[in-house]
């Protein structure tokens, strides 16, 4: 059972991989490789051109964290420049007179300049409405005095103006002992974002300079709406807020996948003497949207080109091969079929086919040869069949085919049939007494002259068995088949065959006639027995004689014998 289902299955993987299948994969297995090789080439390509953004746009950042690190360090010189007025000039009053006329106004980052008491109240500032205001309890002040360095606070929003704001402070006390003033600034976050410009209006590029806890205090214009915001609330930030915030290295990049399922690259820089990083996020699908375009392409391009290449190897299979093959195929079978003298076109075959093609025909004419042969040879071996090679004439199988024959066409056309059975007379006798030799030439004088009175009346004589002949008679009535009898006999006589035990000393023969017109109530073997009736009733007449024996017609429809 496991041997016949292993060959089914060999059989179906045949078919499977038959000649179509194997063309179309070899057109494949050439084609495949060149358009796979320009996809990869096209990949890497993209993995370049991702690589050369990242390191542009790195280098962009860390531009604009330079950029950045000089407001800051501009914002430093202010303040030192106001501590130190601050800690020479004397009192609260002139140092503010100072402090107002020495106010660059080439720096637009800073909006204001504050002179701060050691009780956290506002003594001094360019700007009077913040005069008196306490500042005690702010981190960035407290951290000031404490650390006696320049700081920076984190975004937080002006309490008079409710401006978000990032407050630098410095401590006078970094000058000078004898003083615990601090003098504050305000830096203005939208020249920071400004400075950002070059990173914005950018496809897949987001930039933000957030402060120490993630906040975001500048960004470029189109991307203005996220200033104030937590990076965790950023989609396109929030995975990268933590790693970007918690690393001691001042500059770093690193890939990640967003929350809308987009990979990005981002590149960080520390601003130094802050606690601020700038972030630039590249979305790697937009960045690369032309060359994936191309991808997509070149995907789609060999997808059309191995198709193409499918078909054509098809079509080509059914043309050069299939086609061919399916010609030869249905030749092979006309010609099985007995279309002996169908040929294959050499015209219409391939090249590589006409040597087949000319082996066939020679085959299929050898063939065609040796059939007609074969026929000729059926033909000659039946009319053997149906002769009796003794006297010459049809043999009783010959005689039956041919009154089943006549018997048909007489049905047909509505005619008279005659037949008579013919015996020669004493013919045991003469066998005995001239011996077999003898006998077998007396049959063949019988036959000859019985096949030349056929020719004479169209009829058709054969020899029914041992020393019995029969003349069959078409379209001839009882009289007409009456006179054949007597010719037959006359002339059976006119032979002059000596036969010494015979009352005429010469052979004679006896024949029974018998005539009818055929019909759906009657069959051929009615006929026979007619005339083989008539025979019998020849012999009681003392033989060498002819009687007739006709149809009957009783009233119960049944076929009798009359004489």
């Amino acid at each position: 059972m496991s041997r016949v289902s292993f060959n089914r299955n060999r059989v179906k993987l045949k078919q499977l991989l038959g000649i179509r299948a194997r063309l179309a994969l070899l057109a494949l297995i050439l084609v495949a490789p060149l358009m796979l090789e320009r996809a990869r080439s096209l990949e890497d390509a993209r993995a370049k051109q991702l690589a050369v953004a990242a390191a542009e746009f790195a280098n962009l950042a860390q531009h604009s964290a330079d950029a950045q690190q000089e407001v800051i360090s501009s914002v430093e010189t202010v303040l030192k420049s106001a501590a130190y007025i601050r800690a020479s000039a004397g009192g609260v009053g002139r140092s503010c007179d100072i402090l107002r006329a020495s106010l660059p106004t080439h720096l637009p980052w800073i909006r204001t300049l504050l002179i701060v008491g050691g009780d956290g109240r506002v003594q001094c500032s360019t700007n009077n409405v913040f005069v008196g205001l306490d500042v005690s309890d702010r981190a960035y002040f407290k951290k000031a005095r404490e650390t006696r360095e320049i700081v920076f606070s984190d975004y937080l929003f002006a309490r008079i103006t409710n401006k978000p704001v990032v407050m630098a402070a410095y401590p006078v006390s970094a000058i000078s002992d004898d003083s615990d003033s601090v003098i504050l600034a305000g830096v203005n976050l939208d020249w920071m974002s400004k400075i950002m410009s070059n990173l914005g209006g950018r496809p897949g590029i987001s930039a933000v300079l957030v402060d120490s806890t993630g906040t975001v205090l500048a960004a470029p214009a189109d991307q203005v709406s996220m200033i104030g915001r937590s990076l965790d609330t950023i989609p396109l930030l929030s995975a990268i807020a933590e790693t970007a915030l918690d690393s001691d290295h001042p500059q770093g990049s690193l890939s990640f996948v967003a929350a809308d399922g987009s990979k990005r690259i981002v590149s960080y820089a520390r601003i130094a003497g802050t606690e601020s990083r700038l972030i630039v996020s590249i979305d790697e699908a937009r960045v690369s949207a032309a060359i994936n375009r191309d991808i997509r392409t070149a995907y789609l391009q060999l997808g059309f080109v191995s198709l193409f290449v499918l078909l054509g190897a098809l079509i080509a299979a059914e043309k050069l091969i299939i086609g061919p093959i399916e010609i030869i195929t249905s030749i092979a079978k006309r010609f099985g079929q007995g279309e002996w003298s169908v040929r294959a076109a050499l015209k219409s075959l391939p090249a590589e086919f006409v040597p087949l093609a000319r082996a066939f025909n020679a085959m299929a004419a050898q063939l065609s040869q040796r059939e007609r042969e074969l026929v000729a040879t059926n033909d000659r071996l039946t009319v053997i069949a149906s002769i009796d090679m003794l006297s010459g004439l049809a043999n009783r199988r010959g005689f039956q085919s041919r009154l089943d024959f006549e018997w048909m066409k007489a049905g047909q056309s509505e005619s008279e049939l005659s037949l008579m059975m013919i015996d020669v007379d004493h013919f045991k006798l003469f066998n005995d007494t001239y011996g077999h030799p003898e006998g077998d030439a007396c049959l063949t004088r019988l036959g000859e002259t019985l096949a030349g009175i056929a020719a004479e009346t169209t009829g058709f004589a054969g020899r029914y068995g041992g020393e019995e002949f029969c003349l069959l008679l078409p379209n001839t009535d009882v009289k007409r088949a009456l006179e054949i009898g007597e010719m037959v006999r006359t002339a059976v006589e006119r032979l002059a065959l000596p036969h010494c035990t015979s009352s005429y000393q010469t052979v004679t023969v006896s024949v029974g006639v018998a005539c009818t017109r055929p019909n759906a109530a009657q069959q051929p073997g009615d006929l026979i027995e007619a005339a083989d009736a008539a025979l019998y009733a020849a012999k009681h007449r003392g033989r060498n004689a002819v009687v007739e024996h006709g149809f009957g017609r009783p009233t119960d429809g049944s076929v009798a014998l009359a004489s």
